[in-house]
């Protein structure tokens, strides 16, 4: 019998409204924080945040830049590191309570443009009442300190990726991508100069890769994202992110292809499973979803998710009787 294309959508509907789930466990991670050359950096704030709730903890890194945060329950984590001087960093895990988790190396790129100016605390204040404002949904606050900030420093454009995400939330997307092209612009006009520039040409381009779907252009949004990817091919959620375009777009195909790459390259990254999961339900291949649902199970057995994908999954093996 053939697995008719219109069952995912009924699958689909099985899915269970869900409260917030506690994000705390018995998970420990560790690692070090080191600048570009390598050498440690001791008083680094590490953070961690859960993506399905306000938890978060946090830590500062000994003398040897060495840090271990415990309490954390299974699942994906956002690890972010600041320090004044520096242009803070972020990665993704996915913590497991059962086994040790493998050790983190997060790095620093000095904020040249901060570490030279008299008043750098000052400066970090700012950008982090920007910050804290704009992840409360208060964006014009958000502007107006980011605006004071960039007043007092006009020549560190990396802010312009906060004013961008700011205009981005707010909807207004000219003036969003207006930002977002300023950073490519002042990072330079090729692959090889955005590529120096990693992270603020990342952070740009997705920004306008975003920018582009808010407008429902996904071509465009695909060539921003595609882009991203090539200057940070080591870099899962460019690959997720380009899988996504082509899913909206009912490519299913092409979606499989940056799923599993993403897959490739962050093989215990339970979300890029159980999209692909979501896209091979589409596609009409129970095998595969059921092979990537349960993969998604066996990492994140905790996520808020988990019930409608294993009715999901109960679904498929009932219809494959």
């Amino acid at each position: 019998m053939r697995f008719c294309a219109t069952i995912p959508l009924v699958l689909l509907s099985l899915a269970l409204a869900l409260p917030a789930q506690d994000d705390l466990g018995r998970g420990r991670i560790s690692g070090d924080v080191v600048d570009e050359s390598g050498a440690k950096v001791a008083g680094a704030l590490v953070v961690v945040e859960s993506p399905r709730s306000s938890t978060h903890l946090d830590s500062k890194t000994d003398m040897t830049g060495h840090f271990a945060i415990g309490g954390l329950g299974t699942g994906v984590w956002r690890v972010i590191a600041s320090k004044d001087g520096y242009l803070s960093t972020a990665t993704d895990i996915q913590v497991s309570q059962i086994k040790a988790n493998p050790p983190i190396l997060l790095t620093l790129k000095k904020a040249s443009e901060l570490a030279d100016q008299p008043s750098g605390e000052r400066a970090r204040e700012l950008l982090d009442r920007g910050n804290a404002l704009l992840k409360e949904g208060r964006y014009d606050d958000a502007l107006a300190a980011y605006e004071e900030f960039i007043a007092k420093y006009p020549d560190s454009y990396a802010v312009r990726l906060n004013v961008g995400s700011a205009f981005l939330e707010k909807g207004d997307l000219a003036r969003a991508e207006a930002e977002f092209k300023a950073v490519l612009d002042k990072n330079g006009p090729s692959l090889e100069d955005l590529k120096k520039q990693k992270d603020t040409s990342l952070k740009a381009l997705s920004g306008l890769g975003e920018a582009a779907l808010k407008r429902g252009d996904f071509e465009t949004a695909r060539g921003f994202f595609q882009r991203a990817l090539e200057i940070s091919p080591e870099d899962p959620s460019a690959a997720y992110n380009v899988g996504e375009i082509f899913f909206a777009n009912q490519k299913t195909d092409d979606a499989i292809a940056y799923f599993e790459l993403a897959i490739k390259i962050k093989s215990d990254w339970a979300k890029a499973y159980h999209r692909l999961g979501l896209v091979y339900l589409n596609k009409g291949d129970p095998v595969k979803a059921l092979e990537n649902l349960k993969k998604f199970l066996e990492l994140d057995p905790q996520n808020p998710e988990a019930a409608s994908v294993r009715a999901a999954i109960a679904a498929i093996e009932q219809i494959k009787k």
